[in-house]
């Protein structure tokens, strides 16, 4: 596991653009900004008319909202919408040390924040016990099945957010 730890800290080495055109590690970001960048990583800008009721970085449209099939979303507003919906997810766990709620608010705007209550991950934490990985990490499927590439957005996130 260590190893595995190892590669994916490595993984995360990547650099980013930051707006003055400079390159930056994104280790060298605070927490949520990590989580931001991870998150857009994965689910990337989702066009409504193919993902609908998808739109955004992975938004959910919800009752009420102004959105509609077809509508097409900017980078700026996906973006804030993220921060919006993440900062949602991040206060429902608000009971837990801020950067345990901010892993379970990644895993949330996943899975969805009814999932993450019944999962073992969040009963470790909520009771103390620092030992999550594999719990982590087994938020990894699709319809059923093992997901290669959600496996892998778990781990970096597990070592982004949660490995110090």
């Amino acid at each position: 596991m260590k190893k595995l730890l190892l590669m994916f800290l490595a993984l995360l080495t990547v650099m980013v653009g930051n707006a003055a055109g400079r390159r930056i590690n994104i280790m060298d970001l605070p927490p949520f900004e990590r989580a931001v960048i991870i998150i857009k990583k994965y689910e990337t800008l989702h066009d409504s008319r193919r993902h609908w009721p998808y739109l955004g970085y992975g938004h959910r449209k919800l009752p009420g909202e102004k959105y509609f099939k077809g509508y097409r979303m900017g980078k700026k507003e996906a973006d804030a919408l993220l921060r919006k919906d993440l900062r949602k997810f991040i206060a429902i766990f608000k009971e837990l040390p801020p950067d345990d709620a901010l892993l379970l608010g990644v895993l949330s705007y996943n899975i969805g924040p009814g999932a993450v209550k019944k999962s073992s991950v969040y009963r470790k934490l909520k009771s103390g016990n620092r030992n999550i990985y594999k719990s982590y990490t087994s938020h990894c499927r699709y319809k059923g099945r093992f997901h290669r590439q959600l496996h892998e957005r778990r781990m970096v996130e597990f070592a982004a957010l949660f490995v110090r």
